[in-house]
């Protein structure tokens, strides 16, 4: 029988780790002024016993600049405690772990540092934190390298079997590496020689104060995806230098800037998109190398193994999702597997608001430290209504406390908005989540009705202890005169495929929903990804050719919205590449712009200055927003039944709303 390539054991330096799968480091806002936590303990205590075969922690801080008070911090002695319980904690629930060392460089914002400026090579202003840093002086290199020197030597003493230390992302050493960022003039600029003397002399330094012995890990980029930057043959070669100069005994293989437009961790991003980066590194070096970013299955991770485009990788967001992820590969129930969907939702969006992480996917997710989930002294019959997130998350907390549940659906499929979600271009992963959500339901004794509409003799029939609603929400339509007309439709309409458009199309509102019904309607005629690769090689057109039939379509589209902006109520991680996205497919966005009536050759706007102008249109799509659908709460009261809301039923709100509050809802169930 041939091994798994995924739970073949590894050896990095003299560590030996079971199996393949990395977790790396994430920042999860959960530290308390650099101090580990409970939080954080609980955390990695559940994806360690979820079978991963090693955690990195982290980042962690290697002086006052270096990041802020919800990073962990390395920088003091004071913190060596901490860590060392985090080093148990992992240990003792099967993995071995690490911890990265970062310094953050003009990443960092004088908002964290009480008024002081970050630092960097030199004095270039950051366009993700609109600050200019300090450029450093010679003694103050030598004081950070001997800073990160001193970290290493806490993370050994605490107990950690490995020191990662990050070299990318466009962080401070990243940041010396680049010409983009890097202008000194002395032994530390110009040059590639130059540029990469700080890196190495870190990596040196560390090396001398760990020993031979002890594992060093470098996290560096494939490629910076940034104009005058670091592209993939530079980086090829600061790899290989940083094992023969350096010592360094595995890397792992990070991708892009921050402030990088390429997207790197959204939806839109296709499974190992970037092993080829992994690849090319693997390729020039002869240690482990670790490939990352939108590894969610353990099918794509061991197709990477086994193709050999590296040798571990790295499933960060995946286990956020679900920390049991590797165990069910071992046990072959990858049918259990919760998703990752890239949503960016619980995590990055999160730590943009200064929150902690938590996950769409999975409510427990930043969680673990409250108190677990406990089988209710009475159990009861519940009945939830609506089979989408709310409802089918509802029903899984409702069925894990031990009550009897049976899950209504008055469509013939479970998912409910999920499949309307995945529609639009590269957000497919939405409808891996229903499928997710399905099975999670499936395997659990719950009863589950489709095509079953509730209404006040079913519920007399059933006699419930308890009612969940989870009916969701209708499309709203807004009093503008012509709404009647034919040719006007419902955005949900369109996405669901229920209804076809002409060539021009006007879509009467611009929030999250408005802009992907924009986009799925520009992507029509455009290529899908089997046909470009399929012109591509065989050299069928010219690359240009081929890129204006990728975001060229047959439609022309046109997106009104009344406020200054559109898009207004995506997470800040998504919404510039949808912005970016808009411009490519060449929609044309009207905002501060109000529908007067709609014609039977357009609709007539006004725009701010108050010039009332038509616009010709075969097809007018409403999405205006929508309205909760829980009218059957008034019956449930006078039926003198206990009921909970949850989800759009309650409020209408994102994918992440829904999934939470249906679980709270069941989880409530006394």
């Amino acid at each position: 029988m041939i091994q798994d390539p995924l739970f073949n054991p590894i050896s990095i330096n003299s560590m030996q780790v079971d199996n393949r799968i990395y977790l790396p480091a994430m920042h999860l806002g959960m530290a308390d002024n650099f101090q580990v936590t409970e939080q954080i303990l609980a955390f990695y205590r559940q994806r360690a016993k979820g079978g991963a075969g090693m955690i990195c922690v982290g980042y962690a801080t290697v002086d006052e600049l270096s990041g802020n008070s919800l990073n962990i911090g390395a920088h003091k002695d004071e913190f060596v405690a901490g860590l060392a319980k985090l080093a148990g904690v992992i240990r003792e629930n099967g993995a071995k772990n690490a911890v990265q060392l970062n310094h953050a460089g003009r990443y960092n914002m004088s908002f964290f540092l009480n008024g002081q400026q970050p630092v960097a090579p030199s004095a270039v202003a950051s366009r993700m934190t609109r600050e200019t840093p300090h450029a450093l002086e010679i003694p103050e290199i030598k004081q950070i390298v001997d800073n990160f020197t001193q970290a290493a030597r806490r993370v050994k003493e605490a107990g950690f079997d490995a020191v990662e230390v990050l070299h990318g992302t466009g962080y401070l050493i990243s940041e010396f590496l680049s010409p983009l960022t890097n202008k000194r003039e002395d032994e530390y600029g110009g040059s590639f020689e130059n540029r990469i003397r700080f890196g190495i002399e870190v990596m040196r330094a560390i090396r001398k104060q760990v020993g031979p012995d002890f594992p060093l890990i470098v996290r560096m980029n494939g490629n910076d995806f940034m104009p005058e930057g670091q592209g993939r043959d530079e980086l090829r070669e600061y790899a290989k230098a940083l094992i023969s100069q350096a010592g360094v005994d595995a890397l792992c293989i990070n991708v892009g800037w921050h402030e990088a437009r390429v997207p790197q961790i959204t939806t839109a991003v296709p499974r190992g998109a970037f092993a080829y980066l992994s690849r090319g590194i693997k390729e020039a070096v002869d240690v482990p190398v670790i490939a990352s970013h939108r590894i969610n299955d353990p099918h794509t991770a061991r197709d990477m193994i086994a193709d050999g485009m590296c040798d571990m990788v790295a499933m960060g967001r995946s286990l956020i999702a679900d920390p049991n992820l590797p165990q069910k590969a071992k046990q072959g129930k990858e049918n259990q597997i919760v998703h990752c969907v890239a949503c960016a939702q619980g995590c990055f969006d999160n730590l943009f608001q200064l929150k902690h992480v938590e996950c769409l996917c999975n409510p427990m997710a930043g969680h673990e430290h409250e108190a677990a989930v406990k089988p209710s002294d009475k159990p009861k019959k519940v009945m939830v209504i609506g089979g989408g997130a709310a409802g089918m998350n509802a029903a899984i907390a409702a069925a894990d406390r031990g009550h009897l549940v049976a899950l209504y659906e008055k469509s013939g499929r479970l998912g409910g908005q999920l499949y309307l979600a995945a529609a639009p271009p590269g957000r497919d992963e939405f409808a891996q989540l229903a499928r997710d959500l399905e099975q999670q339901v499936r395997c659990r004794n719950i009863e589950v009705h489709l095509d079953t509409a509730v209404d006040k003799a079913l519920i007399e029939q059933q006699k419930p202890d308890h009612v969940v609603l989870a009916t969701g929400a209708e499309p709203m339509t807004p009093p503008i005169a012509g709404v009647e007309l034919g040719h006007v439709v419902q955005a949900w309409d369109v996405l669901a495929g229920k209804v076809y458009t002409g060539k021009r199309v006007v879509v009467v509102g611009g929030g999250a929903v408005g802009v992907e019904t924009a986009l799925f309607l520009a992507e029509k005629g455009t290529l899908d990804g089997e046909t470009m690769k399929f012109l591509l090689i065989n050299r069928a057109e010219d690359a240009d050719t081929l890129y204006e039939y990728c975001v060229k379509g047959t439609k022309e589209v046109t997106l009104l919205e009344m406020m200054d902006k559109i898009g207004k109520d995506f997470g800040k991680t998504t919404r510039w590449g949808m912005m970016q996205d808009v411009s490519r497919f060449g929609i044309q966005p009207m905002t501060a712009t109000r529908a007067l009536e709609i014609t039977k050759t357009g609709i007539r706007v006004e725009q701010q200055e108050g010039q009332a102008t038509e616009i010709e249109a075969d097809t007018v799509v409403l999405c205006v927003g929508a309205r909760s659908d829980n009218a059957l709460a008034d019956r449930l009261r006078d039926m003198g039944i206990a009921f909970s809301i949850a989800g759009d039923a309650e409020n209408i709100g994102m994918a992440f709303d829904a999934v939470h509050k249906g679980y709270a809802a069941g989880n409530r169930i006394e």
